[in-house]
């Protein structure tokens, strides 16, 4: 798909709140590119994700993701982020190419979705991404902030990515609305924000958490 589609499909998502970039660069558009169409054939031969037509794939998966991305990072950010049950590489891959500088891991347990996302981050040129193909609970790593998306089994994966997430480092949640209206409840030791809604999505809310341990 041509960048500029991309770029058409992505507006709803891209508009931050005042002071925030107004887009990405062409060369993320080109690197969103390149990862559609590598998801697309990947997609073909192995389930990566039930959504099978391209647009929705960008609307719902990129479009998705950057929303959060530019909601929790700025371009220039640094620091660490790991994102749990990475699947596709949503949330965490569309982080990664709005703030380059952050230092990313991806927990994927599946292990042909682990080979798609080590040869995603080849195929775009990506630094300072470590793939673990292997279960969250067995990884001893902290960040700055943890991302979590589209889960099975929710409240055991919520314990997992808390326990992840450094002192006063955030939790980026991308759930359902009725799970939001749980969580606070779940990490009693989490200041949380307001949920915010995601454009073109039925229901389901970005929520962020501070870890105010420490």
């Amino acid at each position: 798909m041509a960048p500029r589609r991309i770029a058409e499909l992505l507006a709803p998502f891209l508009q931050g709140p005042p002071g925030s970039p107004a887009s990405l660069t062409d060369a993320q558009f080109g690197q969103v590119s390149a990862y559609l169409d590598l998801l697309l054939r990947w997609n073909a031969r192995i389930n990566l994700t039930a959504v099978r037509d391209p647009e929705a794939m960008v609307t719902r998966h990129f479009g998705e993701s950057l929303f959060a991305a530019r909601l929790l990072l700025a371009p220039e950010s640094r620091g660490s982020a790991i994102d749990l049950g990475s699947g596709a590489g949503f949330p965490g891959l569309p982080l990664k190419i709005l703030a380059p500088a952050v230092a990313l891991t991806l927990i994927e347990s599946n292990q042909k979705k682990a080979a798609f996302l080590k040869e995603a981050v080849r195929a775009l040129r990506l630094t300072n991404v470590d793939v673990l193909a292997g279960r969250a609970e067995q990884c001893s790593a902290t960040a700055d902030l943890v991302t979590l998306r589209a889960v099975e089994r929710y409240e055991q994966a919520l314990a997992v990515a808390a326990r992840m997430v450094a002192p006063g480092g955030r939790l980026g949640l991308l759930v359902g609305a009725l799970q939001a209206g749980r969580t606070p409840q779940l990490l009693a030791g989490f200041g949380w924000q307001a949920p915010v809604a995601i454009p073109q999505a039925s229901a389901r809310v970005l929520l962020v958490g501070t870890n105010q341990d420490g």
